[in-house]
């Protein structure tokens, strides 16, 4: 039986990483971003027969379940999760369940219903919709048990850690760390919403040793005021995935007193893949080369077989250069099932015996991967291929720049050239020519953007930038001439 849940990082959310599968369910975590439309889409789609929602985001669910309603579907039943927020008591009698009552009428004497196999689906997670449709992605319980123990070592976590869950537990089951947590004996500390403060004001209360974020969070950390922070009580270690952290980024974050790890991966992965692991003799090289190689990727963690990179066509591993561009390919126990009700899919995703991901990397001669951009960000312009990721970087590098995403915009004469979104730090006054001008400076020519965009980029729920909306908005502004 599937069991949904419409929450934010909530301490409910957390015990129902343990009560669902430990009641024989699987758990389905649905993204608190969606609009009733693609809930009503999804809760149909996963079979769910229950969801769990937190009182914020009521409205949006029993929207969703109106329209399951009027297509004659049979809707979940609906848990209302309260946690002192949102709804009067008076409203909340209006529904026949509530989480907390529900709980006090349970049976301390319920014995687990375990899995039958280890194979058996644990959860269901949607991928974030960053290229597509969201697709439902198994998890089970094989793969979820070894990604557990193989998320402790990925954090540095030794016993009792304290971790602050700036990662939604809704991606990828907050990438396993939930589980990981309860097997060192770690604490849980919620937050309900991502903020600067909230993040300096928990650190300091509740002594924090590790955290996860995208490197969206890594950013509004370090451009936060001054009186939002905190000094640490101790270094602070962060995971941060979703997206290449950029140098500028990962350095100002350890000016600050927190150490960073760049992990990478996808929600078919069950989260980070990849983690760029720091070696002693690194320490040696200068700091803009260190910089360097922790927004690299790395190599593959604990609980997978094996990572390469390969010609998708050949299926040959490319050649441990840095130059020779291949896709990343994974392989192993904490690999997903395969997509829900999508045996097409599952079948092309993992062609040749090894899952694709559509990133396109190269591998360095130390065998550490490093992703170059996804294939459908790829920018070919005049038969070169541009990095977004490059050009991004290099735009980060300038001091009035918060934010950047580049995409292809069409071009009669070369096919594309890149066209920035930009978002600029508060009191900062620059103009397209300035960031064109940065880049040149710094790149060749052809890859530097011909358009540059100001304003906010439409970011994901897990802090990815919604590259999908930008290219249509790049494909509006008409092709250069």
């Amino acid at each position: 039986m599937q069991v949904a849940t419409l929450a934010p990082n909530i301490p409910a959310m957390q015990e129902l990483q343990f009560a669902v599968p430990m009641a024989g369910g699987v758990l389905c975590t649905l993204n608190t971003r969606h609009d009733c439309n693609m809930l009503s889409t999804l809760l149909s789609h996963s079979e769910s027969k229950i969801v769990f929602v937190d009182t914020q985001f009521l409205d949006t669910a029993l929207a969703a379940i109106n329209l399951l309603k009027k297509a004659n579907q049979k809707p979940p039943l609906l848990v209302i999760i309260s946690d002192n927020v949102g709804l009067p008591p008076s409203d909340l009698a209006l529904h026949e369940y509530e989480y907390e009552s529900l709980i006090e009428g349970g049976s301390p004497r319920f014995s687990i219903i375990r899995p039958t196999d280890e194979w058996d689906p644990i959860s269901l997670n949607y991928t974030s919709g960053t290229t597509s449709r969201p697709k439902g992605v198994v998890f089970s319980h094989r793969g979820a048990y070894l990604y557990s123990i193989s998320t402790v070592f990925m954090h540095g976590m030794g016993t009792m850690p304290r971790y602050l869950w700036c990662v939604p537990m809704f991606h990828s089951n907050g990438w396993c760390v939930a589980w990981g947590l309860a097997a060192v004996g770690g604490t849980n500390i919620c937050l309900r919403r991502i903020d600067p403060k909230d993040i300096y004001d928990n650190i300091a209360r509740h002594k924090v040793t590790h955290m996860g974020g995208a490197p969206t969070v890594l950013n509004m950390i370090v451009n936060s005021p001054s009186t939002d922070r905190k000094p640490l009580p101790h270094k602070v270690e962060v995971a941060t995935a979703g997206a290449p952290p950029p140098p500028q980024i990962i350095s100002k974050m350890e000016e600050l007193g927190f150490g960073v790890t760049h992990l990478y991966g996808l929600t078919e992965t069950y989260g980070p893949g990849t983690m760029c692991l720091w070696k002693p003799e690194f320490d040696s090289l200068p700091t803009e080369e260190q910089l360097k190689i922790k927004t690299r990727q790395g190599v593959r963690t604990l609980g997978l077989e094996g990572v390469d990179v390969k010609d998708p066509v050949t299926m040959e591993s490319v050649e441990c250069d840095g130059k020779a561009i291949g896709e990343v390919m994974f392989r192993g126990n904490t690999v997903m099932s395969g997509y829900l009700n999508d045996t097409k899919a599952t079948e092309e995703a993992f062609s040749g015996g090894w899952f694709h991901s559509g990133d396109l990397a190269v591998k360095h001669p130390d065998g550490y991967i490093e992703i170059k951009d996804r294939s459908k960000d790829i920018i070919i312009s005049g038969g070169e291929n541009i990095s977004s990721i490059e050009v991004e970087t290099v735009i980060y590098s300038h001091p009035g720049v918060l934010d950047v995403a580049v995409v292809g915009r069409p071009d009669n004469h070369w096919g594309q050239t890149p066209c920035a979104f930009v978002k600029l730090k508060d009191g900062f006054s620059v103009d397209d020519q300035d960031i064109i001008k940065h880049c040149r400076d710094r790149m060749p020519h052809y890859m530097a953007p011909r358009t540059v965009v100001f304003g906010d980029l439409p970011i994901t729920s897990t802090g990815k930038v919604q590259k999908f909306v930008l290219k249509e908005k790049a494909k509006a502004l008409d092709s250069i001439s």
